[in-house]
C-alpha cells in the first residue's frame, strides 16, 4: 500500500513554476548611495566641458582674444585632466580614495574661483589648468572607489554611474550658459565659470560622510575597519566575509589572520598589473581589454567633443537654421 502511494506521488508531473524560488537578497542601499555620491564628482568634468562652449564667445568679446586662443582654452582641458589622472593613482594609495575625491573637489573649487575672477587670458588659463587637474583626479579615483565599495553582483551597474553624471554635468553646463547669458558681457562668463564652486562644495562635504574603501583599509593593515565597512556595504554577512577573504588574499595577508590591525608588506606601485594586462593577458583579460579600449576609442572618434567643446553657437545656430 505504501509503495502504491509512493508511485502515485511520483507520477504527478512537476513544473518549474511549482518549485518555490529562494528569495533574492535585498540590494544594499548604503553601497548604492556611496557609489552615487562618489560618481557625482564626474559632474565636474561634464560641466567644465560644456560651460566653455557658451562662455567662450563672451570671453572673446570681453577680453579681446582670438578664435585660436578660445579654442586652446576650451580643448586644453583634456591635457590638464591627463596630468591629474596620472597623479591620482599614487595620491589615492597614499591618503585613501575618499580624501582623494575631497582633494579633487577642493582643486576644482580653486580653479573655478580663479577662472571666475580672472582679469586676463593668462589668469584664465591658470584657472583652467587648476580645474583640469581636479577633473583628472575625480575622473580617475571615483570609479576606483565605486568598484571597491560595491559587491560583485552590483559592481557593473554601479560603475556605470560616472558616465551618467558626466552627461548630467554637460546638461548643467548648458543650463548655466542659458541662465547667465542675459547678464552684462563682463559678468556673464564669470558667473558661468565661477558657479562651478557650488557642486564642488557639496560633493566635498558629502564625501566626508562616506566610509573609506575597504580594499584601501586592508592595504593599510586596518582589517577591523575594513570589516565594518564591508558589513555595511554587502548584501549579507556571508558576502562580507567572502569579500574580506578575497581582499586579504590579494594583499598577501593569511586567511586565518583576524586581528584588527596587522602589518602589510608594501608592494611596488602597480606590481605585475601592467605586465598581466599588456604583455601576458589571459584570454578573459584580453577580451575585457579589447572591449574597454574599443568602446572608448569609438566613443571619442565619433567627434562629439568637437561639438560639445569647440562649437561656436554664434556661427553654428544660423547654419542649422538655414
Amino acid at each position: 500500500m505504501g509503495q502504491q502511494n509512493l508511485e502515485a506521488k511520483t507520477d504527478v508531473p512537476v513544473s518549474f513554476s511549482d518549485v518555490e524560488k529562494p528569495p533574492l537578497p535585498k540590494k544594499n542601499k548604503f553601497a548604492f548611495a556611496c557609489s552615487m555620491l562618489a560618481s557625482m564628482t564626474s559632474v565636474l568634468l561634464g560641466y567644465d566641458i560644456a560651460v566653455m562652449s557658451g562662455a567662450g564667445m563672451y570671453i572673446q568679446d570681453d577680453l579681446h582674444v582670438s578664435d585660436t586662443q578660445i579654442e586652446i582654452l576650451s580643448g586644453i582641458i583634456n591635457i590638464y585632466s591627463l596630468i591629474g589622472s596620472a597623479l591620482a593613482g599614487r595620491t589615492s594609495d597614499a591618503i585613501g580614495r575618499r580624501y582623494t575625491i575631497v582633494l579633487a573637489a577642493v582643486i576644482f573649487f580653486v580653479g573655478a574661483v580663479v577662472m571666475g575672477l580672472s582679469p586676463n587670458y593668462t589668469a584664465l588659463m591658470v584657472g583652467r589648468f587648476i580645474a583640469g587637474i581636479g577633473v583628472g583626479y575625480a575622473l580617475m579615483v571615483a570609479p576606483v572607489y565605486t568598484a571597491e565599495i560595491s559587491s560583485a553582483s552590483s559592481r557593473g551597474f554601479f560603475t556605470s554611474f560616472p558616465e551618467v553624471f558626466i552627461n548630467s554635468g554637460v546638461l548643467l553646463g548648458y543650463v548655466s550658459n542659458f541662465a547667465f547669458s542675459r547678464l552684462p558681457e563682463h559678468l556673464s562668463w564669470r558667473f558661468m565659470l565661477g558657479i562651478g564652486v557650488v557642486p564642488s562644495v557639496f560633493l566635498a562635504l558629502g564625501v566626508l560622510a562616506m566610509p573609506e574603501s575597504p580594499r584601501w583599509l586592508v592595504m593599510q593593515g586596518r582589517l577591523g575597519d575594513a570589516r565594518k565597512v564591508l558589513v555595511k556595504t554587502s548584501d549579507t554577512p556571508e558576502e562580507a566575509e567572502t569579500r574580506l577573504s578575497d581582499i586579504k588574499a590579494a594583499a598577501g595577508i593569511p586567511e586565518d589572520c583576524n586581528d584588527d590591525v596587522v602589518m602589510v608588506a608594501q608592494k611596488s606601485h602597480g606590481e605585475g598589473v601592467w605586465k598581466e594586462l599588456l604583455i601576458h593577458p589571459t584570454p578573459s583579460v584580453r577580451k575585457v581589454l579589447i572591449a574597454a579600449v574599443g568602446i572608448h576609442f569609438f566613443q571619442q572618434s565619433s567627434g562629439i567633443d568637437a561639438v560639445s567643446i569647440s562649437a561656436d553657437a554664434k556661427r553654428l545656430l544660423p547654419c542649422i537654421g538655414e
